[in-house]
């Protein structure tokens, strides 16, 4: 569906995106997450045709963006940070004019902006002049623009925001219906959006991507958390006896009771080793869980070494 490789872009002597490689298939939703010029808005341009790479190559449904821009840019929806609108214009004219745009039949017109309408919840601002509509609205026009022509990719740059909560809810279920018809690249920087409806997520740092993970292989335990009263002297060398265990680290000490982080291939599986031998040693467990990273972790994990790689640079 969408093809990515060794993707450049450069400013003079300031490099944007630097050899970036990906592929997204039909009906995913990815979430494309990263600072403030770490490369995000650069990607999703040339990834529409409005930018030139200075090297790599852009395939969108098999065809090459360079060589056929116009015929790749009818198969893309695209909503753009800070969407920029006409404020004169009536909703209904400013769909219509972008219809045209995208060479719809007139016949055709009146039901694909219908549909767009229903599916924004835009019925009540169709004939209102949108510079009258407040910033939720406006964004819902921009949505409806991006997705009144059908397209085989949608890429949606901070698609909730200005929404209230009971919009966001309604534009989480829109994301994930047009899934079912298009692949989705959707830009934030709120990761609960991302964690809401997204299954696999690309991390972008200093203009190259830091991380392709599908995000339930984020949440998968990574050890196991024991606590105890016990100090790392006493328990340790228990803790390390116990079959499957391959590595033992004092986590955090919390008002006198320690917490040990178990290394395993398995973290949950060895949970009922670790509870009897602490019950055969006649310890005190005041806790036993698996250690999941999250998505909020993981960007601060990628952001912090990137700061580390500064400092020491």
């Amino acid at each position: 569906m969408i093809e990515v490789r060794e993707l450049s872009r450069s400013y003079g002597a300031l490099r944007a995106v630097h050899q970036v490689s990906f592929d997204i298939d039909r009906g995913e939703i990815v979430g494309l997450l990263g600072h403030n010029g770490a490369g995000k808005t650069t990607i999703m341009k040339m990834l529409t045709g409005y930018l030139e790479p200075s090297s790599g190559r852009i395939r969108i449904e098999g065809v090459d963006i360079a060589e056929q821009r116009r015929r790749a840019q009818r198969r893309i929806g695209y909503l753009p940070e800070n969407c920029p609108l006409y404020p004169e214009m009536r909703v209904l004219d400013y769909l219509d004019y972008h219809a045209a745009l995208h060479g719809m039949p007139s016949g055709r017109r009146a039901g694909a902006i219908r549909r767009a309408i229903e599916r924004t919840e835009l019925g009540p601002k169709a004939t209102s002049t949108i510079g009258t509509l407040s910033r939720g609205y406006r964004q819902r026009v921009g949505v409806a623009q991006a997705i009144l022509h059908e397209p085989a990719i949608l890429i949606l740059d901070e698609p909730t925001n200005g929404l209230d909560p009971s919009q966001i809810q309604h534009m989480r279920g829109l994301v994930r219906e047009l899934s079912y018809g298009a692949t989705l690249i959707i830009s934030t920087h709120v990761l609960q959006e991302v964690e809401a409806v997204c299954s696999r997520v690309l991390i972008m740092r200093g203009g190259e991507l830091a991380l392709d993970s599908a995000l339930d292989a984020i949440g998968r335990p990574r050890r196991l958390l024991v606590t105890l009263d016990r100090p790392p002297e006493t328990a340790r060398p228990v803790l390390t006896a116990i079959d499957g265990v391959t590595a033992v680290e004092e986590w955090t000490v919390d008002g006198g009771k320690h917490c040990f982080a178990l290394g395993a291939a398995e973290p949950q599986a060895i949970g009922p080793s670790v509870a009897r031998a602490v019950a055969e040693n006649g310890w005190d467990l005041y806790g036993l869980a698996p250690e999941r990273r999250d998505l909020e972790d993981l960007f601060g994990a990628v952001t912090l070494e990137q700061m580390e790689e500064v400092a020491h640079g």
